[in-house]
């Protein structure tokens, strides 16, 4: 702005004194000073082409400035849309089961301890395998004929519904049988004789499983899914015994 100003003083003091030169042209004057008159009317000529060309520019630089604001408001508007509208089945972080502190040696000033290996080891038996969510590039790679007429979402709930099924399956396995009423020790013992040598060290579910833990039903569009979700990696078949299991990979 100060830059502007600047030269527009200095444009109008070339005015006022080709102005003053002009008045003084009702006289005589020397061909020196009419050559001198003539130099500073065409100096202040190319003067004035050049504040038209940076006044140009600026105009330009502004428009651009303009049209990017508006992008930029376009694209906060839809990363705000995008907060409000986080699927349910998308994964959060999860907080540490001890709280947020990290844990320290019992001294004061004592350095971070590692985890024990035994504790390491039993919070993974006790942990259950979860399917992650089907990302969308691999939504879209699922060929149409397969995929049919199921949506990117009703993929990603019955990934929800198997996790909860796993969960509650598992959940009733380590606990003890006395603790458990008779409903719940039927299903223990029908977990059981699922079990195979094959199964061992893997979490898999059954449709039995999905049908007592959860509201999804099985029906034809069920196994369309089941088929994108192998199709995906998500789940490998198991037959035996007259029983489907799907392995959780």
């Amino acid at each position: 702005m100060n830059e502007l100003e600047d030269v527009s003083h200095h444009i109008q003091d070339r005015i006022s004194s080709l102005q003053r030169m002009l008045d003084l042209s009702a006289a005589e004057l020397p061909q020196s000073k009419m050559k001198k008159l003539g130099q500073e009317l065409f100096a202040l000529e190319e003067l004035l082409e050049e504040f038209e060309k940076c006044v140009g520019q600026q105009r330009e630089q502004l428009e651009h400035l303009k049209q990017l604001e508006k992008s930029l408001q376009k694209d906060l508007e839809g990363v705000q849309h995008i907060k409000d509208n986080v699927p349910a089945h998308m994964p959060r972080k999860k907080e540490p089961a001890n709280g947020s502190q990290p844990v320290k040696n019992q001294r004061e000033g004592g350095d971070l301890q590692p985890a024990q290996p035994e504790n390491v080891k039993k919070t993974n038996k006790s942990s259950v395998r979860e399917l992650e969510v089907i990302t969308m590039p691999e939504f879209q790679s699922i060929p149409q004929y397969m995929k049919g007429r199921a949506s990117y979402e009703q993929l990603n709930a019955a990934v929800q519904s198997i996790n909860t099924a796993a969960a509650a399956k598992y959940k009733i396995l380590r606990q003890p049988l006395k603790s458990l009423n008779n409903h719940a020790r039927k299903l223990h013992q029908r977990f059981k004789d699922q079990e195979t040598k094959d199964t061992k060290g893997h979490h898999f579910v059954v449709e039995d499983d999905i049908r007592e833990f959860t509201q999804m039903k099985v029906d034809k569009r069920f196994q369309g899914i089941l088929n994108m979700l192998r199709h995906c990696q998500r789940l490998r078949e198991l037959r035996g015994g007259g029983v489907i299991r799907y392995m959780l990979l």
